[in-house]
């Protein structure tokens, strides 16, 4: 059985195929829990690179649910306050907008001044795409450097520590005692950081087939329709290489993203394993006895 997970405010997200839960300390050192099943998948959306931009939505939407979820708890919030579909499609799309215009829009309009000063980058197709992607890079990784200055940032880094931790220990069949638990490592190549990291690397190589000619706006368009291709391409690399660890050019290939889970993950105290090992047995039942014995 695969499992996913995702750190949010005080706790942490886990899902497999059928069922996802979230599991949230309180101010108070009690811990809730919220699970769901989710609707089976139509086949066409397990299909390859199809179900890479399906994981991506299905993240987004979950994600968003379980941080709403947190919130309530983590603050003490007496009431949960369920946010509607329109809502989270909404806070969907703005996330994706503000997305795009920080790490597809401002690279590429930079570019493009870079390119009037330096004459060789705007007369070469693979020069400029290039310099465009090494920008976008680059704003990615200030932008989780910068984040990751925020105190309570710094707290979901370690729950991201705990989750990795606690899906180290789950799929190498071992004790899952606390204890057991924290020899693991916190560096995971199927994190959603690793993902994105790879999103940003195929982007250079496909958008550098785009022509330099075309006018800025046609370059912009043709970035965003791109990305549902990009996403499944390199949702598919990284399903590959969490199976093919041991493959040298795998290695080498998956060292960035571990080597920026660095920043973004940070490593747990005892009681942030015990949330992220809650939320996991809530999605794996055959895991609630080694639960009892961590209570």
């Amino acid at each position: 059985m695969k499992v996913g997970g995702q750190a949010v405010i005080e706790g942490v997200m886990m899902k497999n195929r059928d069922l996802w839960s979230v599991a949230v300390r309180d101010p108070m050192g009690v811990i809730h829990v919220k699970k769901e099943r989710l609707r089976p998948l139509p086949k066409i959306l397990k299909i390859p690179f199809i179900r890479g931009v399906n994981a991506l939505y299905q993240s987004l939407a979950l994600g968003v649910k379980a941080i709403n979820y947190s919130a309530s708890k983590a603050l003490d919030e007496t009431e949960e306050k369920p946010m509607s579909s329109l809502t989270i499609t909404l806070t969907m799309v703005f996330a994706f907008v503000m997305g795009i215009g920080i790490f597809l829009f401002l690279p590429l309009y930079i570019t493009k001044l870079i390119a009037a000063v330096l004459p060789p980058i705007g007369e070469s197709s693979f020069l400029f795409n290039i310099a465009d992607g090494v920008l976008r890079v680059g704003f990615f990784i200030v932008y989780i450097f910068i984040i990751s200055q925020w105190k309570d940032m710094r707290r979901i880094f370690e729950y991201h520590g705990a989750e990795h931790k606690v899906i180290f220990a789950f799929e190498a069949g071992t004790d899952m005692e606390i204890s057991s638990i924290q020899k693991f490592g916190t560096y995971h190549p199927r994190c959603g950081t690793s993902f994105l990291f790879i999103v940003m690397l195929m982007s250079i190589l496909v958008f550098s087939v785009i022509p330099k000619t075309w006018a800025f706006s046609w370059k912009f368009g043709s970035r965003v329709v791109l990305i549902p291709m990009i996403a499944g391409l390199s949702y598919e690399i990284l399903r590959y290489s969490a199976k093919s660890t041991a493959n040298p050019l795998i290695k080498f290939l998956i060292q960035p993203g571990l080597l920026l889970q660095r920043i973004t993950t940070k490593e747990p105290d005892d009681s942030q394993i015990e949330v992220a090992l809650r939320a996991l047995t809530e999605v794996v039942p055959a895991l609630k006895p080694e639960m009892e014995k961590v209570s």
